[in-house]
């Protein structure tokens, strides 16, 4: 306490240690996402001695936490059956995000989606701010 009243008076700011840490480890690289958006997540997936990308492309269900800590929920279609994958969006196993098209939604996390089949299942497209 008296360490934080010193530092304080002396107009030093004191910065998390972690903070520090983790300040270098954030991507700069990462596009604007937003719930509802159709994104494509290359992902490094390691099979035994070999490592290749795999691309998973759904709409983003949910975005949760923050700092280095973000991770999005990404859902889609597969053979029929609904697959749910999160991922870190910060992480080093994932190699680029890009976002296919731009979905409009009213909710933070769209757990509705999970009720509904083929064409049920998509959003509108959201239109750009002029």
């Amino acid at each position: 306490m008296q360490l934080q009243a010193a530092a304080s008076k002396s107009g030093i700011r004191r910065v998390n240690v972690l903070d520090e840490i983790v300040a270098d480890q954030l991507r700069t690289d990462l596009p604007e996402l937003a719930t509802g958006d159709t994104v494509r997540v290359s992902a490094k997936v390691v099979e035994g001695t070999r490592e290749r990308i795999q691309v998973f492309e759904g709409t983003v269900m949910r975005l949760r936490g923050g700092g280095i800590t973000r991770s999005i929920t990404v859902r889609r279609l597969a053979s029929g059956v609904g697959v749910e994958r999160t991922f870190k969006i910060h992480s080093p196993r994932i190699d680029k995000i890009e976002v296919v098209r731009h979905g409009q939604a009213r909710r933070a996390q769209l757990y509705f989606l999970r009720d509904r089949v083929g064409k049920a299942a998509t959003l509108r497209e959201r239109r750009p701010k002029n």
